[in-house]
């Protein structure tokens, strides 16, 4: 286990110290540009009835002095697209370590797709019939945070090792509460109550098709059942705490790290229209599919960066929503907003 320094025992073991505190969370150190807790505590219970019957959690830090608010330590969400973020670290440190060169360039062949949505897929032959092809690995790792991609998701991850290497490098990190434990094609496959998934389903058509070949009361059951599996989940503090790792350099390379922001620094995510345009936002995250009316989860990770130099991390999770994507993507603009205006 690494040294665990001031903040790190703050944002890795918020959890356990507040576990007999109310559902909103504060640490306060002694020296701090205050948050206010008090709006946010106020607020946020109408954005999280407003989520119902989805349950809807929200969490910020600032990474200047450590204070933290959240609204749940305990509950663990799915991550969803927000695991390019651990995924991509673990593959920058092996850069760090010469075993990975981002201007190396990856092979890879019909085996190696995952469900859509996928830039790859979409580009790849049609049909799939076993011929291979190439991508830097620094592409991989920008389609990955920046588009959502799946397939770049899970090849990235292979390059690092896979799940169980990923894994083992955050708990070396001193990274608890989040959990990196299976490829995105099980992930979906598991989510829809399918088989392996194939690479002739990789054009959305095709997978839809696939999708709805399996009984609906089977896929209901499945995606219950995945939003209380603790395998790819987060709590809100894991989520904070790996943030603030990752925003103070401890985590990879100073190098690896500016790379890293500056992909995540990409199109604009869910927390986007409710900061000021003159804020920085380095943004992890995504969503599960939606099926029957159903999305399973939506999540956002993100590193505000003002214009002073102030930074906070921010991680929001919604797990078991009926709404719209527009009413999700309000929902975590809105979240964005209370945050900003907390923040001052």
């Amino acid at each position: 286990m690494s040294y665990l320094n001031r903040r790190r025992l703050l944002a890795l073991g918020a959890a356990a110290s507040l576990a007999a505190c109310d559902d909103h969370k504060l640490i306060a150190p002694t020296k701090a540009k205050p948050i206010d807790v008090q709006r946010l505590a106020h607020a946020f219970p109408a954005l999280a009835e407003r989520a119902k019957p989805g349950i809807f959690s929200l969490g910020v830090m600032s990474l200047a002095n450590t204070q933290t608010w959240y609204w749940d330590t305990e509950r663990a969400f799915p991550l969803a697209g927000a695991v390019a973020a651990p995924i991509a670290v673990a593959a920058l440190a092996q850069v760090d370590d010469g075993k990975l060169v981002l201007t190396n360039r990856v092979a890879f062949n019909d085996l190696d797709l995952s469900p859509p949505d996928s830039l790859i897929d979409q580009r790849f032959t049609d049909p799939p019939d076993g011929r291979s092809a190439t991508i830097l690995l620094s592409g991989l790792a920008t389609l990955a945070l920046r588009q959502g991609d799946n397939t770049a998701m899970d090849i990235l991850m292979k390059q690092a090792g896979g799940p169980g290497a990923v894994a083992a490098f955050l708990e070396q990190k001193g990274v608890t509460g989040l959990r990196v434990d299976r490829y995105l094609r099980q992930i979906d496959a598991d989510l829809l109550a399918m088989p392996t998934f194939r690479a002739a389903w990789k054009d959305p058509p095709a997978f839809e098709a696939a999708v709805e070949a399996t009984p609906a009361a089977q896929r209901q059951a499945a995606m219950d059942a995945f939003i209380v599996d603790p395998r790819d989940t987060s709590t809100v503090p894991a989520a904070l705490g790996f943030l603030a790792l990752l925003a103070d350099g401890e985590l990879i390379s100073p190098r690896s790290t500016a790379q890293l922001l500056t992909w995540m620094d990409g199109p604009p995510g869910r927390f986007r229209p409710g900061f000021a345009a003159d804020v920085r936002m380095a943004h992890a995250g995504g969503a599960t599919p939606t099926d029957l009316g159903f999305t399973a989860a939506t999540t956002e990770l993100a590193i505000a960066t003002y214009p002073n130099g102030l930074q906070y991390a921010v991680a929001a999770f919604l797990t078991g929503s009926t709404a719209t994507d527009a009413a999700r993507r309000g929902l975590f603009a809105d979240a964005a907003r209370l945050v900003a205006g907390a923040i001052g």
